[in-house]
């Protein structure tokens, strides 16, 4: 699947490429071009790369980080629905991260998990880490290419404006819960790294950190959005796991016989549909 998604990326990146206007990077426009677009030492040199590595990636050969996906968008002047197919396409990495904090999910909490069929779940680890989604959560979040950090879903990937109806308020409320986990666990080295990925790539999340801190709990936003279903208005209930500190369960129940109860049975099909 990997070496497939590797060769889709390669013909999009030489497709957008062949796209790509001179004139739009600074580069003379006139004269004889060789190839139509951009060169690949042109891109490469736009987004920062070498051009061995970029020509890799265009042979399907790498597999990129986020911060060269954002390189290449920026590179290619990709538009917002070409970028979030890049960021499809690549599903990119974060980047080689050191072994820190082991967060396991017990299997009697793997299995309440699961037999929660009328909401969508998940559990959040130490720094916002999705370790683990029920069906329903998974297909609620099936837009995501970030899924991996909630932190990362809401100030990083493409889908998270259109996802969360009240992003200002949920972005602010996860800032607030980022805050509260650098407090007690200020050695934990994945949490400083995300905190600095977030603070390099999202320029949303830096104001927000740098922004005094407000009081008492935050609520995050209870509007939600899904291609497949519309609008969702959904509670957010957060339980703390007493087993396994620092760790939590959140769910998205709606209220009962509600359209938007409803419209989580339907994505419960989803869920449930075999792959094609």
């Amino acid at each position: 699947m990997d070496s497939e998604r590797n060769d889709l990326l390669g013909r999009f990146l030489r497709e957008r490429r062949a796209l790509a206007r001179p004139e739009q990077a600074g580069l003379p426009s006139n004269g004889r071009r060789r190839v139509p677009g951009l060169r690949r030492d042109e891109v490469a040199h736009l987004a920062g790369l070498s051009a061995g590595y970029y020509a890799r990636l265009e042979q399907g050969r790498e597999h990129p980080t986020r911060q060269t996906v954002e390189s290449l968008a920026r590179a290619l002047h990709l538009d917002e629905q070409a970028r979030v197919e890049l960021y499809r396409l690549a599903r990119p990495t974060a980047g080689r991260r050191r072994p820190g904090r082991v967060e396991r999910v017990a299997p009697e909490v793997l299995a309440l998990l699961h037999g929660w069929t009328v909401a969508p779940a998940f559990i959040l680890g130490w720094s916002c880490d999705v370790l683990v989604r029920n069906p329903l959560a998974t297909v609620l979040h099936n837009r995501f290419v970030f899924g991996d950090n909630l932190l990362r879903m809401i100030f990083l990937d493409p889908a998270g404006r259109k996802f969360f109806g009240d992003w200002s308020a949920t972005a602010r409320a996860a800032v607030h819960d980022l805050r509260r986990a650098a407090r007690q666990a200020p050695d934990e080295h994945h949490l400083r790294e995300l905190v600095g990925e977030l603070a390099i790539t999202s320029s949303d999340f830096r104001r927000l950190w740098a922004a005094p801190e407000p009081r008492g709990a935050l609520t995050p936003g209870s509007h939600f959005h899904h291609p497949d279903v519309g609008d969702l208005h959904l509670r957010t209930e957060i339980f703390p796991i007493a087993s396994a500190p620092g760790l939590r369960l959140v769910a998205h129940p709606a209220e009962p016989d509600s359209r938007s109860a409803q419209a989580l049975a339907l994505l419960g099909t989803l869920a449930t549909r075999p792959a094609e």
